[in-house]
């Protein structure tokens, strides 16, 4: 599903016209994203937390050149669904129905 499908969505189910629901979709984002490079966690109560995770310095290799390099310690961007969210998909037969069969 994309951004504009989403948009149209929650168009749909509020009865929001869509440019307010894409100006405030794009507002949460930009929050989203600021609160991060700032070093701010956000916690969504039954959603999820969007967190930057450390990922420690390492020592990584070019296999083409046949060298090391050094990769400095730094933090990245990373979404943990809540406990709720992660029940509602292992429950949910949609899904069960995709899922590749083994």
């Amino acid at each position: 599903m994309t951004k504009a499908e989403v948009i149209t969505k929650i168009s749909e189910k509020t009865g929001i016209q869509k440019d307010d629901v894409t100006q405030t979709v794009e507002a949460f984002f930009k929050v989203v994203k600021d609160s991060m490079a700032e070093g701010e966690n956000i916690y969504v109560r039954g959603f999820g937390s969007f967190i930057n995770k450390k990922r420690a310095k390492k020592i990584a290799r070019n296999i083409s050149k046949n060298t090391a390099i050094v990769i400095d310690e730094h933090y990245v961007p990373a979404f943990k669904p809540s406990k709720t969210f992660i029940d509602k998909i292992k429950n949910s037969k949609k899904v069960k129905e995709l899922a590749p069969q083994d």
